[in-house]
Parts: structure tokens; sequence; C-alpha cells
């Protein structure tokens, strides 16, 4: 890239679980809710932000382009470009790798880039024949023509899909995402015990962090109309243990599977923003980044093992930028699935798969577990899937930041088989 581009703040919401009903913000409301408080303790004039790129896959009927919708209600003024985009659970990535080039190219020298998904808003779908069923009756003419479009109406026309469930299905495999992740982890021989371990563990650690005040300066409060004010991640369970989660029942392969509920990340509400400045504007501005945006790389591989996106992702940052797996102090890869991730750290630790996937020598190399993940993830706090990737690089910069690593990676599965992979420096 021809200049330089760094990560100088950032903010998210408070994660909030889905409770079997919309929950009291949608994707702009939350995008409104940390954007405000993070552009007020900015330096500079928020009016210098040229660009906006937000990332959101369920958009809702009434916010098209949240981005441009968000970026008008924070008060930008109005001259100031702004575009969605989406890429499944990688899209709040995409929106920095967006941002990312323009402050690169040129094109911009403030950007605010980030992702905003409620997932409790997902809409209700009805079935094809009832959309048929409807469009009969409301090209019905005659009272004659209407009552018999009515005679055909079926008890089963009435009970809709939740959008939702349909979007988690991959439609080329027709493999759910549990699905595809129940495949990964056999391929790799991740135990239901292993599953069960590495999600308390993620429990324990968004635990600890909350706890030290680790997540204070990524994390500002929301305010719902109603008064109810949401401080912190909900969803986290500090008292889960491998033999608690034991219990549980699998969820997608029935009676044998090994990803349940307990260890899969959980349905929530959130988002996030970063702001990214070029050198000449932090130094015009006296900004004072949390790391320098290296490089980010997108591949692809079967959709049915969707999962192992962050192994091919990681594996091309790390080659084009001529960097060894050892060399990274840190890594964030996005929690879908405790079986996912285990899989991952178990394919870059392979022989065959660094020399017959990743066209290496070798393995790639392994990932100590107190590299990994290091306050929890999306088995504790929740996977809005258009925030995700945004929320792991934020929290990477500031981990990295505050425990001195000079490189690490932000990682993401992305659903119909790719990965997202992040390279950020100290600055």
């Amino acid at each position: 890239m021809s200049r330089s581009v760094y990560l100088v703040d950032g903010a998210r919401t408070p994660f909030i679980k889905a409770r079997g009903k919309p929950g009291p913000f949608t994707p702009v409301d939350l995008a409104v809710q940390c954007g405000r408080p993070l552009l007020m303790r900015q330096g500079f004039d928020p009016a210098l932000i040229d660009l906006v790129v937000l990332g959101c896959v369920n958009v809702i009927a009434d916010e098209m382009n949240p981005a441009r919708v968000a970026a008008l209600r924070l008060g930008l003024p109005d001259t100031v470009p702004a575009h969605t985009v989406q890429i499944n659970c990688g899209s709040g990535m995409l929106a920095i790798d967006d941002a990312m080039r323009a402050v690169a190219d040129g094109r911009s020298e403030i950007a605010l880039a980030g992702g905003a998904e409620a997932l409790s808003h997902s809409p209700l779908v009805l079935s094809d024949a009832a959309v048929q069923w409807f469009a009969r009756l409301n090209s019905a003419r005659s009272t004659g023509a209407r009552l018999r479009a009515l005679s055909g109406l079926k008890p089963g026309f009435l009970k809709p899909v939740i959008g939702l469930a349909r979007g988690l299905t991959d439609p080329i495999t027709e493999l759910n995402m549990g699905q595809t992740a129940e495949k990964v982890g056999h391929l790799f021989g991740v135990t239901r015990r292993e599953a069960d371990e590495y999600a308390a563990e993620s429990h324990r650690r968004l635990a600890a962090a909350q706890a030290e005040g680790r997540l204070t300066g990524e994390l500002v409060p929301a305010f719902a109309r109603d008064g109810t004010v949401f401080e912190r991640d909900d969803g986290v369970r500090p008292d889960s243990t491998a033999r608690s989660l034991g219990g549980l029942k699998p969820v997608f392969e029935r009676p044998y599977g090994n990803v349940t509920a307990g260890n899969s990340s959980q349905i929530t509400d959130g988002a996030s923003w970063t702001i990214l400045a070029s050198a000449e504007a932090v130094k015009r501005h006296r900004l004072e980044p949390l790391a320098r945006i290296v490089d980010c790389r997108w591949a692809a591989l079967d959709p049915s093992i969707m999962g192992l996106g962050p192994v091919v992702s990681i594996a091309a940052l790390l080659k084009r930028n001529k960097l060894a797996l050892g060399d990274i102090g840190l890594f964030e890869i996005n929690e879908a699935f405790a079986a996912q991730v285990l899989a991952c750290v178990r394919a870059l630790g392979d022989e065959r798969v660094g020399r017959e996937v990743l066209g290496l020598d070798g393995a790639a190399g392994d990932i100590a577990p107190d590299r990994l993940n290091v306050d929890g993830g999306a088995i504790a706090l929740g996977h809005p899937v258009g925030t995700s990737g945004n929320r792991i690089t934020l929290h990477l910069a500031n981990a990295m930041k505050g425990r001195g690593v000079r490189y690490g990676i932000a990682s993401q599965c992305v659903g119909g088989g790719q990965g997202g992979a992040l390279l950020l420096e100290a600055a």
C-alpha cells in the first residue's frame, strides 16, 4: 500500500443476548449508541471524517444502506459518502479493509469503519406456498374469486420461519453452520469434552476481563428508550464448566454430535466502530494510534468446511508479509463454534495440511492457548455476524497495546466457505 494506515480508536456496545423477541435496538440504533461517545472523545472535529463504511448482514427494511443512515444520525456532514458491505461473518472486518484501502491510496484521510447487527430483529419469512396464496388473494377481483382464494388457506401458511434459520444454512451444500462445525471437528478429532472445556474457558476469560477492567477502553453503554442501561456483555456465564456444559444435548447432529448451544456462539445484538487515519492525519491532529493496519487477506474453500476459513486466510496473510506463525504474539479467531476454533488450531499445526493445502514446507505452526482469544470470545459474549470481525480487530489492538505485543492477527470463518485475516502491528 502507498501510505501507512493507523487504527487510532474504536468503541463497541455491549453485546446483548437475543431472548426470543426483537431487542431494544435496530442495527442503526446500535451503531449510533457506540458512535456518539466515540466521536465525542476525539481530539479532532468529527466533520473531518470523509468516509463511512459499515458491515451489516441482516439489514432491516427501514434502514436501507445503514451506513448512510447511521452517518447522518451521528451528525456527520451530508457530503460524507457512506456505504454498507456484506460478506456474512466477515462484514465488520471487510468494512475496515475497504476503509484501509481508501486511506492507503489517498481517497480518504480519516475514515469510520464499523459493523452493526441486531439478530433479534431477524425477520419472519413465509413459506413459498403461503406467498403464492397471498398473491392469489391479492389478485382476486371478484367476490367469488376471493372466496375461492380464501378456501385454499392452510394452517401452515400462518407459521412463518425465522429468517435467521435460513440465513445460517448454506444454499450450496444445504448444511447449516452447526453441521459444518461438526464436520471440521470430526476431521481434526475434536472431542465433545475438548469443545466444552474450550467453551467454559471462554466464559472464564471474558468474566475475568470484565472484572479486571480490560474492556473499559472499548466498551460504551447503550441506553434503551425505556431507560434500561446496558453496560456489559450479558451472555457471559462464569460458572460454566466442562461438566455442566456436558449435560447439554447436541443441536445439529442428534444424538451423537458434539456441537451444542453451550459450545457455540450466542445469538446477539451489537455494534462496533473503528477510526482509521493516514500517517499525515495522525501527525496533524496529534493522534495516538492503537496499532498500524498492515494488511488484510481473504481466502475461500469448500463451503462444507467453512470453519477452516481462518487457516487459509492466515496462511495467505503470513506468506504475503513474509512472517511466520511464531512471529505473531496474539490471535483473535472468532469463536463461531468451539469445535471450529480448535480444528483451525490443529489444522495450522498439521504437517499434511501445511504441505498439501497451504503450500508450505510443513506445518504452519502452533498457537499456544495463552496467545489465542485471551479475553474470551463469541461463545461467551455472542456473534452479531456483521459486527464480529470489527470487534475482534478492535479488541486485538487494545490487547496488543496492553501486553506490549508487536504483531497480532484477527481472523474469522465466513459462511459460504471463506475466511478473512487482518494483520496489526504495534504503532
